[in-house]
């Protein structure tokens, strides 16, 4: 009875999830008899309420690479601090490879200023105004992990006051 409860967890859950694919990639290998093609596609999964994962999968035609990707993006997911205004905590950059973007927050009607790549992970992460820029290489890959790494290392007032021993209050008295 527990097991088909879990089952009937994970499909409500599976159907909460939105996915987008990011970008669809050809790439080759040489073999002997010539080139074998395989598709590569790089998927955003989330649930619009701060939780989001990003995953690749590689396959011999598009709707297995796709659903690989999106497999792989649910084992990698990851909960985003998002505020009341739908906006981040603080600033932050994030880095992956030769990828670097700059994530701002920003004030309540600005939307998602975002380059293409990233914009589809900060919209299923929950976040409606943001700022950001993409600093270093115009590799999707490289972007998007960036700034996922980014997302990862943001913490929510909360988180920071309990690890200094502070109340929320307590943390901006002196901020004058």
């Amino acid at each position: 009875m527990a097991r088909e409860d879990r089952r009937d967890r994970r499909r409500q859950e599976d159907n909460e999830l939105q996915e987008r694919v990011v970008f669809i990639h050809r790439v080759s290998k040489t073999v002997k008899g010539g080139r074998r093609m395989s598709p590569l596609a790089l998927v955003v999964v989330g649930d619009g309420k701060g939780n989001v994962g990003v995953g690749m999968g590689k396959s011999a035609e598009v709707p297995l690479a796709i659903q690989k990707g999106v497999d792989d993006a649910k084992k990698n997911m990851f909960h985003v601090p998002v505020t009341e205004e739908g906006t981040i905590p603080h600033e932050i950059e994030g880095s992956f490879g030769a990828g670097r973007v700059l994530i701002k927050p920003a004030v309540p009607g600005t939307g998602v200023i975002a380059g293409g790549a990233v914009r589809p992970l900060f919209e299923l992460a929950g976040i409606k105004n943001v700022l950001s820029k993409s600093l270093g290489t115009d590799n999707a890959l490289n972007i998007i992990k960036a700034a996922a790494e980014g997302l990862k290392e943001l913490s929510s007032p909360e988180e920071t006051a309990e690890r200094r021993g502070l109340t929320v209050g307590e943390m901006f008295v002196g901020k004058e």
